[in-house]
């Protein structure tokens, strides 16, 4: 159930992941309104489902497993589609659940993300700084990305660019490369932040 939520609430969004011309639009910028309502719904049905099996007597505990918090973090981003902001303590929160069950660098990773929006771009750097040396992120393209856009945030324009360079490398999507090149135009030495990631 919970990972059945976690592709429904993926595939709700879809059709906002490319603009009309094709090109990438990142989570936070997408459209909403191009966020499928009704399939939004089912999953969250599918969740609530799935939470009150691990809760019902005799269930045990430890029985929420990664699928239902990886579907819960999502469901705290649908729910933008209807009431216009996501809920970010729930994600930091969620995340900070899924890192002591998965151990994943990948997770560390999107909770320094999320941190970003509930206590700033420096926290937020100053968590992705821990896992530098975790050699599992080195050649990953999100750490990059992230690492540039926080950059970008805090106006370190210099900086931010190297760390474009860097994930434009090794992203293998056109599209998504074109999406960072185009980050990485606004983000010259002087200039002011960028967007939000």
């Amino acid at each position: 159930l919970g990972l059945l939520s976690l592709m429904l609430h993926s595939h709700a969004r879809r059709a906002a992941r490319r603009d009309a011309a094709g090109r990438y639009v990142p989570l936070a910028d997408q459209d909403t309104s191009r966020w499928d309502a009704r399939m939004l719904r089912e999953a969250e049905r599918l969740l609530h489902r799935a939470g009150a099996l691990a809760l019902a007597p005799g269930a045990g505990t430890g029985r929420v497993g990664r699928y239902q918090l990886e579907a819960a973090i999502q469901s705290a981003h649908g729910v933008r589609r209807f009431t216009g902001v996501a809920d970010w303590p729930a994600i930091v929160a969620l995340y900070d659940a899924l890192a002591r069950l998965t151990d994943s660098p990948v997770v560390a990773l999107n909770r320094a993300v999320a941190l970003a929006e509930t206590a700033g771009p420096a926290a937020a750097l100053a968590a992705l700084d821990a896992l530098a040396a975790d050699a599992r992120l080195a050649d990953y393209q999100p750490t990059w990305a992230a690492r540039a856009d926080l950059l970008q945030r805090l106006g370190r324009g210099s900086e931010a660019m190297a760390a474009y360079d860097r994930a434009i490398g090794l992203e293998a999507d056109p599209v998504v490369r074109a999406f960072l090149q185009q980050r990485r135009s606004q983000a010259g030495p002087g200039q002011p932040p960028g967007g939000s990631g």
